[in-house]
């Protein structure tokens, strides 16, 4: 048997240059997946969405395995990443959350006061998210272990902010308000998310998926300091408690000023986004770390030799080892498919 068979005998999955690349491990050519790769840019993606809503798409464990397999078949990057959202998790915390066209998600009823934190709880996940757990074993079972299924959560910071300010935000002036005006209660929400994204996360590893990555989407709203206090130890907690069961991946938008702290985590790969360049990220977070990133979405418009040649160009600055190739954040729905499947072949086809 040799290295290759092993590897796969060990893991079960046939291509597990992710899981490798995640353990620090040498490679032939690095990884690579898209952040929101089951999704909007398909046009099979877009049938269903046509079809059903978008709540409905997250909680039917068929749907929502077919659209995390759909990019796999259409364009074959080296993980697969279940379809979800990270607010299914605030509603099983007691909040009601919609989702509006062409506008985004919507909390009617969001947190203000002391007294709105007390009627969060911190659920029963089974009885709450069993659904998200189907979905894992059925996206499993399609996937055959041909490639890692990654699950996620948002961080607690993140769904804090929806959960405060009530929508989306360029500012999340009203989420950071309320943490500077009541920190108590703000500290108090943050832990219930937590041990919520906690017990979730663990139950997605017990249900099969390979790695879990947090979402901190808006942790570069903070201050260095204030996101010390108020997103980076909470995540923490999440990474301490799931090292064990599975590889944690951290990203955090616009978190370049946190990179030293993370990288002394226990975390198996930081996420970064494209205003951080590979040589900064190699030095802000120790150089020991995986780094996951950072090609900026928008430039899978460009000319696909451009792309090929970008990707190829970094690649050589973060270096192929520890190292997952990825996007700075989500594909835009704008993206041509071609384009997003020579991002990919342009990995496969480095070094060749």
């Amino acid at each position: 048997m040799n290295d290759k068979d092993m590897h796969t005998a060990v893991s079960g999955i046939k291509n597990d240059l992710f899981l490798k690349a995640l353990k620090g491990e040498t490679v032939q050519r690095p990884p690579v997946w898209m952040m929101r790769q089951a999704g909007r840019y398909l046009p099979e993606f877009i049938a269903l969405r046509d079809k059903y809503d978008f709540f409905t798409r997250c909680r039917t464990p068929e749907i929502a395995a077919e659209i995390t397999v759909q990019p796999i078949r259409r364009i074959a990057p080296d993980a697969a990443i279940l379809f979800s959202d990270i607010l299914v998790v605030p509603q099983a915390m007691g909040l009601e959350v919609i989702m509006k066209e062409n506008f985004g998600p919507f909390v009617p009823n969001p947190i203000r006061t002391i007294q709105d934190v007390e009627r969060v709880f911190v659920p029963d996940i089974h009885e709450t998210l069993g659904y998200v757990m189907e979905a894992i074993k059925i996206t499993k079972e399609m996937l055959n272990d041909e490639v890692p299924l990654i699950g996620f959560a948002g961080s607690p910071w993140t769904i804090m902010c929806y959960a405060v300010e009530g929508q989306g935000s360029k500012s999340f002036d009203k989420a950071k308000g309320f943490c500077f005006q009541y920190p108590e209660a703000a500290h108090v929400l943050l832990q219930k998310i937590t041990d919520t994204t906690i017990l979730y996360l663990k139950e997605k590893v017990k249900a099969g998926v390979n790695a879990v990555q947090v979402f901190d989407s808006w942790g570069g709203m903070l201050s260095p300091v204030d996101y010390q206090e108020f997103s980076w130890k909470y995540i923490n907690q999440i990474i301490e408690a799931l090292a064990d069961d599975a590889p944690v991946i951290v990203f955090g938008k616009g978190c370049w000023f946190a990179l030293g702290e993370m990288g002394k985590s226990r975390a198996s790969a930081l996420g970064v986004d494209w205003t951080c360049s590979p040589r900064n990220a190699r030095y802000l977070s120790g150089g020991k770390i995986t780094l996951q990133g950072n090609f900026d979405p928008s430039r899978l418009l460009s000319p696909i030799p451009v792309i090929k040649k970008m990707v190829h160009e970094m690649i050589d600055e973060f270096g192929k080892d520890k190292y997952i190739v990825n996007l700075g954040h989500g594909i835009l729905p704008n993206i041509p498919v071609d384009h997003a499947k020579a991002f990919i072949d342009a990995v496969k086809e480095y070094n060749i």
